[in-house]
């Protein structure tokens, strides 16, 4: 592993896949006949990371914090606002169309909801070869065996090739989805929330499915969830996003076990308790407010609003994200101090 330096970008290594560096994306506000722009949304703010090969890193945050918007970012489905994104050595941001649609080959992307992103009308061997006929990659027999090894490789019988989505359950059409994916061989994989539209008993299937993969093709994984207990099974790297920039980062096994900005210890302590042993130990109380609107962003710190350690420097300074306790981890948080999270929360991600 390559050393970590200021921003969240490591130095250069042979092993490295992918960087994003100070990434922004705004959503202009149109009203009026006219359509003239009264104002922008904030999705994305100066976010930056960077993927090893054979690495995973996970983007964790509540709905709307701009996890999604990153990944589509990188894909280049929304243009960035601003910052660099080096995929492989090459920048996303400035490359052309024809560069774009051949990296594409190498990095893709799995959806959240395997009802909705398989097409009911063509069959999941249609649906699975389709990148292939897309990008023009062999012939129609080398296609077939080439679907016939990705039904096989995550763990699907070749020959339900021929029936249509309806057929499958959920647990099964996500691994058609994933098949699809890496139909082009690519090294990186945008995980879009892919197991929490599935039963607790399925998501664990395709984590260990996705870990197998992970093992044999050496792929760099961009794993985006809200479920900490998922994220906990799969990730390296931990980045905690809050209305768009990343409060928290670093490895894994240190976000959880050592917190240390509040928003990143109250998603730890927000996690459900299964052991009717540990329900009665006291918690953190959950947090107050929502979160403010992204088109309107708060002064200083954005989640001082909802902090409980809040201080008058809060509202009218903006937090850097920098090593700022003993772990490691970097945090953007003016009071941040390590604390274990609850004791019965940090048991139970231990224990899921």
């Amino acid at each position: 592993m390559s050393r970590e330096v200021e921003g969240g970008i490591r130095s250069a290594s042979p092993a490295r896949l992918l960087d994003v560096e100070g990434l922004v994306k705004h959503f202009p506000i149109r009203k009026g006949l006219l359509q003239r722009e009264a104002g922008r949304i904030h999705a994305v703010n100066g976010v930056s990371f960077s993927i090893d090969r054979g690495e995973t890193l996970a983007l964790v945050g509540e709905t709307g914090c701009g996890k999604s918007t990153v990944g589509r970012t990188i894909m280049r489905f929304y243009e960035p606002t601003g910052g660099r994104v080096l995929f492989e050595g090459v920048d996303l941001a400035t490359a052309g169309r024809g560069e774009i649609r051949r990296l594409r080959r190498r990095m893709q992307l799995v959806f959240q909801d395997p009802y909705s992103s398989l097409s009911p009308r063509m069959t999941v061997g249609d649906i699975v070869a389709e990148p292939l006929v897309i990008h023009n990659v062999g012939d129609r027999v080398s296609r077939r065996a080439r679907v016939r090894e990705l039904f096989e490789l995550v763990g699907l019988a070749p020959r339900l090739s021929t029936r249509y989505p309806h057929e499958f359950s959920g647990g099964q059409r996500q691994r058609i989805g994933i098949a699809r994916a890496l139909a082009l061989d690519p090294s990186l994989l945008i995980l879009d929330e892919p197991v929490s539209a599935l039963d607790v008993s399925i998501q664990a299937q395709i984590i260990n499915l996705l870990t197998d993969l992970q093992e044999q093709l050496s792929l760099g994984y961009l794993f985006i969830s809200h479920d900490l207990a998922v994220v906990k099974h799969i990730a390296d790297q931990v980045a905690v996003m809050y209305l768009g920039e990343i409060v928290e980062q670093g490895d894994a096994a240190t976000v959880f076990k050592h917190p240390a900005h509040p928003y990143t210890q109250s998603l730890c302590a927000a996690v459900p308790i299964h052991d009717p042993r540990l329900r009665d130990r006291p918690r953190r109380p959950p947090l107050a407010g929502e979160v403010p609107n992204p088109a309107r962003l708060p002064t200083g710190c954005f989640f001082h609003s909802r902090c409980p350690k809040a201080e008058p420097k809060c509202s009218a300074d903006h937090p850097e994200l920098e090593v700022r306790t003993p772990s490691g981890a970097r945090s953007a948080c003016h009071f941040a101090e390590e604390s274990s999270a609850d004791e019965d929360a940090e048991t139970e991600l231990a224990t899921r």
